[in-house]
């Protein structure tokens, strides 16, 4: 049971990192003049056999029901658009903090329950919503008195938005939630795979790769921040439960905001710290809601003391 525990604390942190290191691959890439949308076709394109392959080895097939195609390939335009609008931003902001305010999302998947499928709004989620507003603002204007391009907060703000309407959107549709995991990411990479060559003018746009290693940027881009990423929360669910590997998701952002600060000298103060916190508190709360004892001490008990000799 221990081992189980330790595993999926450890899957889950893998699952988290890994999803924070996208700055770390994507802006070499635009630092080379790589364009957003053919980072995206070749990171969702190499990503697709890496799932199929998943798919194979959890004995699954690919087949789907005539009635599931539609609102996949709907489920995958969303998911799609909210990966533009988070690379968008790392042309108008700091990785770090655009990861961080995508990190709200959990928030608006609560602020979407209560508007739209009248979910009652608990009180954590009222103190949840005020605090990632605060983090944000936070955020927004540093210590030299300067503040972020509006225009990327806008669009990384869009990009929580839509990948929580994905979320909410799979979880409320009949169809949608009976598809397996991988095999719904499968073909809403593939889905996303195809919009980007749509949008790289059918592959006539494509930015060319100009060094030979920048293809490792592009397939570890596909490897760890997506399928090892996804790979790793499932599996950490499976071991630990939903709530503690939502709580260990936290890694997500602080990866991106140390990769910002370390390896792309991205301004760390301590106004932003502390921003960061109260966004990371503001989801923490969304996703223990009213039972915070409960969560804290299901947490706790993943790391049992040592017995004294």
């Amino acid at each position: 049971m221990a081992s189980e525990k330790a595993k999926g604390i450890v899957l889950a942190s893998i699952a988290a990192a890994t999803y924070g290191m996208n700055p770390l691959f994507a802006l070499p890439l635009y630092a080379e003049g790589m364009d957003t949308y053919t980072v995206l076709f070749y990171r969702y394109l190499f990503a697709v056999p890496m799932l199929a392959v998943m798919i194979k080895a959890r004995g699954r097939d690919f087949k789907l029901q005539r009635k599931e195609i539609i609102p996949i390939v709907l489920a995958g335009l969303i998911f799609a658009m909210s990966s533009i609008t988070l690379f968008l931003s790392y042309r108008y902001m700091a990785a770090g903090i655009a990861s961080t305010i995508l990190f709200i999302y959990p928030v608006l998947v609560a602020v979407i329950m209560a508007v739209f499928f009248k979910e009652k709004v608990k009180l954590a989620t009222v103190v949840s919503i005020l605090l990632s507003l605060i983090g944000i603002a936070l955020l927004y204007k540093g210590d030299d008195g300067t503040t972020l391009n509006l225009t990327g907060v806008l669009i990384v703000a869009a990009s929580a938005l839509l990948y929580a309407v994905y979320i909410v959107g799979v979880n409320q549709s009949r169809i949608l939630r009976k598809v397996p995991t991988v095999k719904l990411t499968f073909y809403g990479l593939l889905t996303g795979t195809v919009l980007f060559f749509c949008l790289t003018g059918f592959g006539t746009d494509i930015s060319p790769v100009k060094e030979w290693y920048h293809w490792f940027n592009l397939i570890a881009l596909a490897a760890l921040p997506t399928a090892v990423s996804l790979t790793c929360t499932t599996m950490a669910t499976h071991y630990i439960g939903a709530t503690p590997t939502a709580i260990l998701g936290a890694l997500e952002p602080v990866t991106a905001v140390i990769i910002g600060a370390t390896v792309f000298n991205e301004g760390l103060t301590d106004r932003i710290i502390f921003g960061i916190l109260l966004i990371i508190l503001a989801v923490m709360l969304i996703v223990t809601g009213d039972k915070i004892p409960t969560a804290l001490l299901r947490f706790r008990k993943l790391f049992p003391k040592l017995k004294k000799q």
